[in-house]
């Protein structure tokens, strides 16, 4: 295992894959408790990273800046901003990185960091060519996996006879943003949530408001049992909100806005369990330690199961075209799920988790056809 003083860890992208990195990232820490890791990641992401003990130091990579100067077509402003990214890297004088993310992209970044040492992904699981920046290539047993094992593996390969320790994992809301939370939902009950939105560039992935709404009137005799939903941050899930709304008929109401990350983490660690598609969201509230009903048509279903420290189950109907990297208009495997099963599955796991207290339910999984357990060690945390 080499010795090291200052980590940089690479996972740009959306919220769903940042967050599916905190366990591996933790456990990094673990293995060299004395070092000093800074994640870059993109904007959107950044403040997800900074709200948790993971990191001692957050870059954020100036995506916008970077795509305005590439379209609009001025390469000054393009050079000066990559000259200051690069002193950026090199200035903090790295002797690793962790390159989780494994496209050109984050190849290249990993590179011009000037890090002796840089480590990711052999193919499959490295793309674009980004394995031909990386000195040290993990090549993993299993051509699928899900992220947050794949993460977990790249870990492994450089502790190499050092099993690192394993990190549990949770996103922990802090204690201000709970209370206020508890406020704002004007209950000591804890709500049933529904998260109908997706990425504005994945509407295939969304289940239907009807089928929402269905969900939502169907569970309205479960006694003391109320149901919110989320809307999101852009207009779109905003008004898919508004229209499972309409569907629930009174059934559900909208739940309190989470301008931070830290009021989503606090709002969903709040509720009783989560339903909602693949998404961002699904896995914040799968690491806060809400059992979540899981919703998937188009995606691959080994790749993005949530996290096994919490109970899930998940609702699916495989089709011949699925799982698929990029979806169609019809998202016709979305549309073909009954609504009864999805209750049936959301009864079944509120059954399986009820009179269990936040964060010591039972570990054990059930799937669609397989269990796994989860046996959390003894982790390190670290200061933001």
């Amino acid at each position: 295992m080499p010795a090291v003083e200052r980590i940089l860890v690479i996972r740009l992208g959306a919220l769903g894959d940042v967050v599916r990195s905190f366990p591996a990232v933790g456990s990094l820490g673990a293995l060299y408790p004395a070092a000093h890791i800074t994640w870059l990641v993109e904007p959107s992401s950044a403040e997800a990273v900074a709200s948790q003990a993971v990191a001692d130091e957050v870059l954020v990579f100036p995506r916008g800046e970077l795509e305005e100067s590439l379209w609009g077509l001025r390469p000054r402003s393009l050079a000066a901003a990559v000259r200051r990214l690069v002193h950026e890297l090199r200035g903090r004088r790295f002797d690793l990185v962790m390159d989780f993310h494994a496209i050109l992209k984050s190849g290249l970044l990993s590179r011009l960091s000037g890090a002796p040492l840089r480590v990711s992904y052999a193919r499959p699981f490295g793309r674009e060519l980004s394995w031909l920046f990386a000195n040290r290539r993990a090549q993993l047993g299993r051509r699928r996996m899900s992220r947050f094992d794949r993460n977990a593996a790249l870990v492994e390969f450089l502790a190499a006879d050092s099993r690192p320790a394993a990190e549990d994992g949770s996103i922990r809301p802090p204690e201000e943003a709970l209370t206020r939370m508890r406020g704002m939902l004007g209950s000591d009950v804890e709500p049933l949530v529904i998260h109908p939105g997706t990425s504005p560039g994945t509407p295939y992935k969304r289940y239907t408001a009807e089928g929402y709404g269905f969900l939502a009137r169907s569970l309205a005799e479960w006694p003391g049992l109320p149901c919110i939903v989320t809307g999101g941050s852009n207009r779109e899930e905003q008004e898919l909100a508004k229209a499972v709304l309409a569907a629930s008929a009174g059934a559900a109401r909208l739940a309190p806005a989470t301008p931070r990350f830290e009021d989503l983490a606090a709002l969903y660690a709040q509720c009783r369990l989560f339903v909602g598609s693949d998404s961002g969201p699904l896995h914040v509230a799968s690491l806060v330690g809400t059992p979540v009903v899981q919703i998937m048509g188009p995606t691959d279903p080994i790749e993005n199961e949530p996290f096994l420290g919490t109970p899930w189950r998940r609702v699916r109907l495989p089709m011949p075209c699925s799982p698929c990297r990029r979806g169609c208009a019809d998202a016709s495997c979305m549309r073909a799920i009954p609504p009864e099963l999805l209750v049936s599955a959301v009864r079944a796991l509120l059954a399986e988790t009820e009179g269990s207290a936040r964060h010591t339910r039972s570990r054990t999984v059930d799937s669609e056809s397989h269990g796994r357990s989860y046996s959390p060690l003894a982790s390190t945390s670290r200061l933001g």
